[in-house]
Formats: structure tokens, sequence, C-alpha cells
């Protein structure tokens, strides 16, 4: 199974933490720029399988954080990763073919079989932090603070739990949850690649997760760009396919 995990599109609080303070995280939307970034990740994909997937196309799935930058940006993926003629010129449809279920995608028909939400792919919650600055969250809260410091000059910043939010350990702990689903796709719904929708935490722990890598591997791993695409073929990483957009973003968001 091929797997691409992809971070939401810029959003208003990437370009405004205290966005966070006014509306609850779930809520927050994408901005103009961030519904472009969606759109080019989408192309992106349609060239990469118009390169990679021969005259046939895999069974591919689109899945999304419930959150509403994640169903913005996979809105804006499915619009934009289209199918094209197996030759560049020709209307001639590519197959899918598979055990169980053959079928084609027309030119310009979206490559996805389908889409859909998975409740445990929401970002890492920050708890009473959410839309702070570190300032705000020594003054506010010294006593969480010097804890949360305590664990990151340690080296152990994923243990520590956000008061009233999750710790880094815990999100990748939900979302190893989610992991039974992915699997059953492949073994009894005959899905070959997905495509994962979410956030720059859940991604980390997605990956953190998948493919067994030590604590140390998710303390160090830097937040990607919005939008930037990470391949995992065959439990292999293959790093990023797409760079995505660097631009104003707090870590985790």
């Amino acid at each position: 199974m091929r797997i691409f995990l992809v971070r939401h599109g810029e959003s208003n609080a990437n370009v405004d933490w205290s966005e966070n303070t006014r509306n609850a995280d779930a809520t927050i939307e994408l901005t103009d720029k961030g519904h472009e970034q969606a759109r080019a990740a989408g192309k992106f994909l349609s060239e990469w399988y118009a390169k990679y997937a021969g005259r046939q196309y895999p069974k591919i799935r689109l899945w999304h954080s419930p959150y509403l930058r994640a169903q913005q940006t996979a809105d804006e993926i499915e619009a934009t990763a289209l199918a094209v003629p197996c030759d560049g010129t020709q209307a001639e449809p590519r197959k899918i073919v598979s055990t169980r279920v053959e079928g084609e995608r027309k030119p310009g028909e979206s490559i996805f079989w389908d889409k859909r939400e998975h409740f445990l792919l929401y970002e890492q919650a920050h708890g009473i932090y959410d839309g702070l600055s570190d300032e705000q969250r020594a003054t506010e809260y010294p006593a969480e603070w010097a804890y949360y410091q305590k664990h990151k000059r340690d080296g152990m910043k994923v243990l520590a739990q956000l008061p009233l939010g999750e710790s880094r350990i815990q999100v990748a702990t939900r979302i190893h949850q989610a992991f039974g689903t992915f699997h059953r796709d492949a073994d009894k719904h005959n899905i070959e690649d997905i495509v994962v929708v979410g956030h720059g935490t859940t991604n980390r722990c997605f990956a953190f997760a998948w493919l067994h890598k030590p604590l140390s591997w998710l303390e160090k791993e830097p937040n990607p760009w919005n939008c930037s695409i990470r391949l995992i073929e065959d439990s292999i990483d293959r790093g990023y396919i797409f760079d995505g957009f660097k631009g104003g973003q707090h870590a985790g968001q």
C-alpha cells in the first residue's frame, strides 16, 4: 500500500495564531492562499499518477481529518487530482484493475475511488494553550509551563501533556488506532493507495507509528509545510515528494 500524507493548506490560524482564541480549532478555515495550495497539491498528485501509474490507476481512497481546514483541502485535492489520457493526447480512459474491482477513470474525472472522513485524524489538542503565545503561557499558567519546559529541556517534549490537551505521544496513540481502518481498506475493500489529509502533528505521528520509529525521531522531526506530501511506500519512507508551501505557521498547526 502507498500512503500519501498531505498537510492541510494555509489556514487563518497559520497567519494569525491568536485566531484559536476566538474560534474552536475544528472550525478554522483555509485562507485564499490555502485553497490555492490545496489545488496545487491536487494537480501534483494528478501528474504523479500520470507519470507512475502507467495505463492503469490503482484504487485510491482519499481520507481527511474532521477539521474544517482539512476538509476544505481534501475537497480542493479531489477537484484537481484528475485523470489524464493514457498517452497525454487522446481521451482513452485509464483502467482501474485489481483483484475484485474493475473500472475506469476517464480523462477529467477524479482519480479517487471515493473520499471519507476519519474522526481520529484531528490535530493535537492544545487545551488552554490554544492561541496563546509562549510568553502568555508562561505568565498565565506558570506551573504548567514549567512542567512543559522541563520535558522540553530533557528531550522528552513529546511526552508532556498540554493542560486540557494532549501530548504528542497521545496523538500518536490515537492515530495508531486508525490504522485498522486502513488495513481493512487494503484487505477487504481492495484499496491499494490512500491519500490522508491531516495536520502537522498528526501527519508526523502517523509516520512515526506506521514506520515504528523511535521516540527520538518524533521529538526531532520538523513540522511539514502546508500541503506538503510525504510518500510511504511498502512501509518505506520515501520522504517528501512535494515540498508544499512555507509560510507563517505555528508549530503543531
